[in-house]
């Protein structure tokens, strides 16, 4: 995830602190691993010098003074770029599974206990998944059906992989 585009996007709604955008931010998107306030403060700094946001005001606090930032043109720009590109599909094409089957079959290990114990692992994480899923809103629905397909993908590899692990470690062997 971008952290820059993301705070950008929030950014558009309005003005904002920074702690108002790192509680926004895991308001929308931090449920499994909030944002740092250090974070926060850093990427803003980074997009202050890039131009893509302005102090629109400071404000005495507690402690230090508070800035609030907004969001330039540059960063409007910016932020329609980034929207505006797809994303690279991750292929998978070298995972860490796939290794681990492999190593496992060149050390003469048992590479079908490490697909059970992956399957199960799977699993459990699915149905902890499904059940965040049935209480959550809509934005934790969409994120957990995410997650779901993807681990429903890895499902179908670890089962293929399992009836053809014969045939892959003699193909390594020879």
């Amino acid at each position: 995830m971008s952290i820059s585009h993301t705070l950008l996007g929030l950014l558009q709604a309005g003005p904002r602190h920074g702690y108002d955008l790192k509680r926004a931010f895991d308001a929308h998107f931090g449920q499994d691993r909030p944002l740092h306030y250090g974070q926060v403060y850093s990427t803003m700094s980074r997009l202050l010098k890039n131009g893509l946001v302005e102090v629109e005001g400071r404000e005495p606090g507690g402690g230090p003074e508070r800035k609030r930032y907004a969001i330039t043109d540059a960063g409007v720009t910016d932020l329609d770029d980034w929207l505006g590109r797809p994303e690279k599909p991750e292929p998978y094409l070298q995972s860490v599974l796939y290794a681990k089957v492999v190593i496992s079959l060149l050390t003469g290990r048992d590479a079908s206990a490490l697909l059970d114990t992956q399957r199960a692992e799977h699993l459990r994480l699915m149905r902890e998944l499904t059940r965040r899923k049935i209480g959550g809103d809509l934005a934790d629905q969409l994120v957990c059906d995410h997650a779901l397909f993807h681990l429903e993908a890895d499902l179908r590899w670890l089962e293929l992989t399992t009836a053809r692990l014969d045939r892959l470690a003699s193909e390594i062997h020879t």
